[in-house]
């Protein structure tokens, strides 16, 4: 018996440390803010699947993938400019611009990729630009891009002379290089999966990779935690912050170049109006802050599906479009109030 209990007492000990690893483990696992965001989006999930018929069909899912991609690719730029404690209000010009550019270059004869790399090119462009009026121009980035906002929505309803921008073989252009652009919008990947969401998901993956395992990556958190201290290490503080401008232009362009893929019609004074709003919301119900220095691609990603859900769920469940604008409005709120929370806890 003595032996028995002492072996008891000896295993005892063990099983009480690991029992206590695994508490601090999981502490630490739900500490995490992406943990946080994925049980918020797996609860809505939960809620949506009971409370409606088709939410979880394979269909819907698919087309929840499709919506979210723009504004998904979007967003993951405004992450790398957040996080060095910037803003870019001028994307949803940026979309316009590049893609009715895009589409006036296809529908005068242009190949496909010069069309598409012009328009990216364009994109980073005015990024550079929005980076300059930010960093040496000495002038916050939240005038800089209003001012910018403005600057090229009006280039863009001088060069379309405010008319829409339809891409197709009646407008001109050749039928091959139009088709081809349409499967970027349109298309499906083995039938099945829409060509938006695949390109979202490689952006998705190459973003992760530059934030999270480059020196570019190391150098954004770092100007966004201290500019004082990255130029003591020898960083170069108004460098990182253009490039990440230009990042943003040029996933603004891609993405307004998608858009107009989709829907091959738009116009210089609607396409992409208020579309900052959207994009700075997702990113920070994703867990990016406005005072800088934290965000991840994966939170992002998290913040516009969150967005994409609710509004999916809020149309299945039938609830009036005003309300939808409500809700959604509401947990942006509480998304902002959460993160300046912890942040005071932290800083307690």
């Amino acid at each position: 018996m003595r032996c028995f209990s002492d072996y008891m007492e000896q295993t005892a000990v063990p099983t009480s440390r690991a029992r206590h690893g695994l508490a601090r483990r999981l502490l630490r696992m739900f500490a995490v803010r992406e943990t946080g965001i994925l049980l918020a989006l797996l609860i809505i999930c939960a809620f949506l699947s009971f409370a409606t018929t088709g939410f979880l069909a394979l269909r819907n899912l698919l087309n929840i993938g499709r919506q979210i991609s723009l504004l998904g690719v979007m967003a993951i730029g405004m992450t790398f400019v957040l996080i060095t404690r910037e803003v870019d209000l001028s994307v949803g010009s940026i979309y316009a611009f590049s893609g009715l550019t895009t589409g006036i270059l296809l529908v005068k004869g242009w190949l496909l990729q010069p069309a598409l790399l012009l328009g990216l090119v364009i994109g980073a462009a005015i990024g550079f630009v929005n980076g300059l009026l930010s960093t040496y121009g000495k002038l916050p980035s939240f005038i800089a891009t209003l001012g910018m906002l403005s600057v090229v929505r009006g280039s863009a309803l001088l060069m379309t002379d405010g008319q829409p921008v339809t891409v197709n073989t009646s407008q001109g252009g050749r039928s091959d290089v139009i088709e081809q652009f349409y499967f970027l919008g349109q298309g499906h990947l083995f039938n099945i999966v829409p060509m938006l969401l695949v390109i979202f998901i490689a952006v998705a993956l190459a973003s992760w990779w530059l934030l999270s395992r480059t020196v570019f990556g190391f150098r954004v958190y770092a100007v966004g935690g201290s500019e004082k201290a990255a130029r003591l290490s020898g960083i170069q503080v108004f460098h990182t912050k253009i490039l990440t401008f230009m990042l943003m232009g040029l996933l603004s362009g891609f993405a307004g170049i998608l858009s107009l893929a989709f829907l091959p019609s738009g116009q210089a004074g609607r396409t992409g109006v208020g579309l900052e709003l959207d994009v700075i919301a997702a990113a920070i119900v994703g867990g990016a802050s406005l005072s800088g220095g934290e965000g991840t691609i994966l939170g992002t990603v998290l913040g516009v599906l969150i967005i994409g859900v609710l509004r999916n769920g809020l149309v299945l469940l039938g609830i009036s479009p005003f309300w939808q604008t409500t809700i959604i409005g509401l947990v942006i709120i509480f998304a902002v109030a959460l993160d300046k929370w912890t942040e005071n806890r932290r800083l307690k």
